[in-house]
């Protein structure tokens, strides 16, 4: 199975980002006030990096709340690890255990197509293994 399932019934438009000049205290507001871990990053609408709340967390530990002033530019992950739809889930979330992060921009053809979580990964893994699962407890039954 791939990204591509997880995100058929997405759209571009609903993607809660940012720019790089976006100050950092903002960027911290649109986290908290969507109840989310972190946001894209874009510099003329490509993904150019990603803000999480780690990277507030280390910043703010290093230099204080003076960083809420800065740019997310100055602050954010970069370059961003992305992954195309066709990317499989097993290989994104085994790319999100070896790097120890928990959010993808989704890129097709250069463009931001979806921003994903490790919670949509193994969402969507428990169901395959539930519906297999099903499926095995059916074909047991039957037969």
């Amino acid at each position: 199975m791939t990204i591509a399932r997880i995100i058929a019934d997405r759209s571009a438009s609903d993607i809660i980002s940012c720019d790089v000049n976006t100050p950092v205290r903002e960027a911290v507001r649109m986290l908290a006030g969507k109840r989310i871990g972190a946001l894209p990053v874009l510099d003329s609408g490509k993904v150019a990096g990603i803000l999480s709340e780690r990277d507030v967390i280390y910043r703010l530990a290093e230099e204080g709340a003076g960083c809420l002033d800065k740019p997310v530019g100055a602050i954010m992950t970069s370059p961003a690890v992305t992954v195309e739809p066709s990317t499989t889930i097993d290989d994104a979330l085994a790319l999100m255990t070896r790097r120890r992060f928990r959010h993808f921009p989704v890129v097709e053809n250069g463009a931001l197509r979806a921003f994903i979580s490790i919670g949509d990964l193994v969402k969507t893994k428990i169901d395959e293994v539930e519906h297999e699962a099903e499926a095995l407890r059916t074909y047991i039954q039957t037969g």
